[in-house]
């Protein structure tokens, strides 16, 4: 039986909502209403908001559902990848920027959640390393231009070690990179393929030099409330 408490009549209105803006303008918009409609209360569980109003059954029930949607929603963009890349239109690289974003996404939510922002952080940046060192080794294979051109990325795992012995000044070391690196990146040509790698290298690093940074202060508020 449905829950009809806040969340429910928020979630209905906002339905209502998107089915109206379709009927009058046609207007795609409404998938993202209808979608934020669906995902409103699942979305506040995992915010740790408005904890009143979800038990425990609806958490275990909206996990496990979540996982089973995540799971069938990657599956089926991949065969759309491999539809649209076997038929030679390159609209697979957007399904494949789904996929990607999908699971970067996930990946950083879980190290995120941990609570420990400092750690996070290292382990975020370390990360990102090893995925640009990845990239590269997919694009060239092993070889001498491999190891230059993955230099970056080594420099970037060095810099997630060192996170935890200067977490604030690396912080903001590494909220500079990222500048560097959309730069670089996005000036090779503003095209769906950069656009996707800015996405999902930058993101991560500026979470990761804000975590740094926050945790740090949070750490030293700490340290502070003990001492008086």
């Amino acid at each position: 039986m449905l829950k009809k408490d806040p969340i429910f009549w928020m979630a209905t209105s906002i339905f209502i909502l998107g089915v109206v803006i379709f009927g009058v303008t046609q207007n795609q918009l409404w998938l993202f209403l209808l979608a934020g409609s669906y995902l409103l209360r699942p979305t506040l569980a995992s915010l740790n908001i408005a904890k009143s109003l979800v038990d425990e059954r609806q958490m275990s029930i909206q996990y496990r559902s979540g996982n089973i949607a995540f799971a069938t929603m990657i599956i089926g963009c991949i065969i759309m990848a491999i539809y649209e890349s076997n038929k030679g239109d390159h609209s697979w690289e957007f399904f494949n920027a789904i996929v990607i974003i999908g699971l970067a996404a996930k990946a950083l939510s879980n190290v995120f959640l941990i609570g420990n922002y400092r750690e996070s952080g290292t382990k975020i940046i370390r990360g990102v390393g090893l995925m640009i060192v990845l990239f590269v080794f997919l694009e060239n294979g092993f070889s001498v231009g491999m190891l230059a051109e993955s230099a970056p990325g080594w420099l970037i795992i060095l810099v997630g070690w060192l996170a935890k012995k200067f977490p604030r000044t690396i912080g903001g070391v590494v909220l500079g990179i990222t500048v560097l690196l959309l730069v670089v990146i996005l000036g090779k040509g503003f095209v769906i393929g950069q656009i996707i790698t800015a996405v999902i290298i930058t993101i991560p690093l500026v979470t990761a030099g804000i975590s740094l940074i926050v945790g740090d202060r949070i750490d030293a508020d700490s340290t502070t409330d003990v001492l008086e």
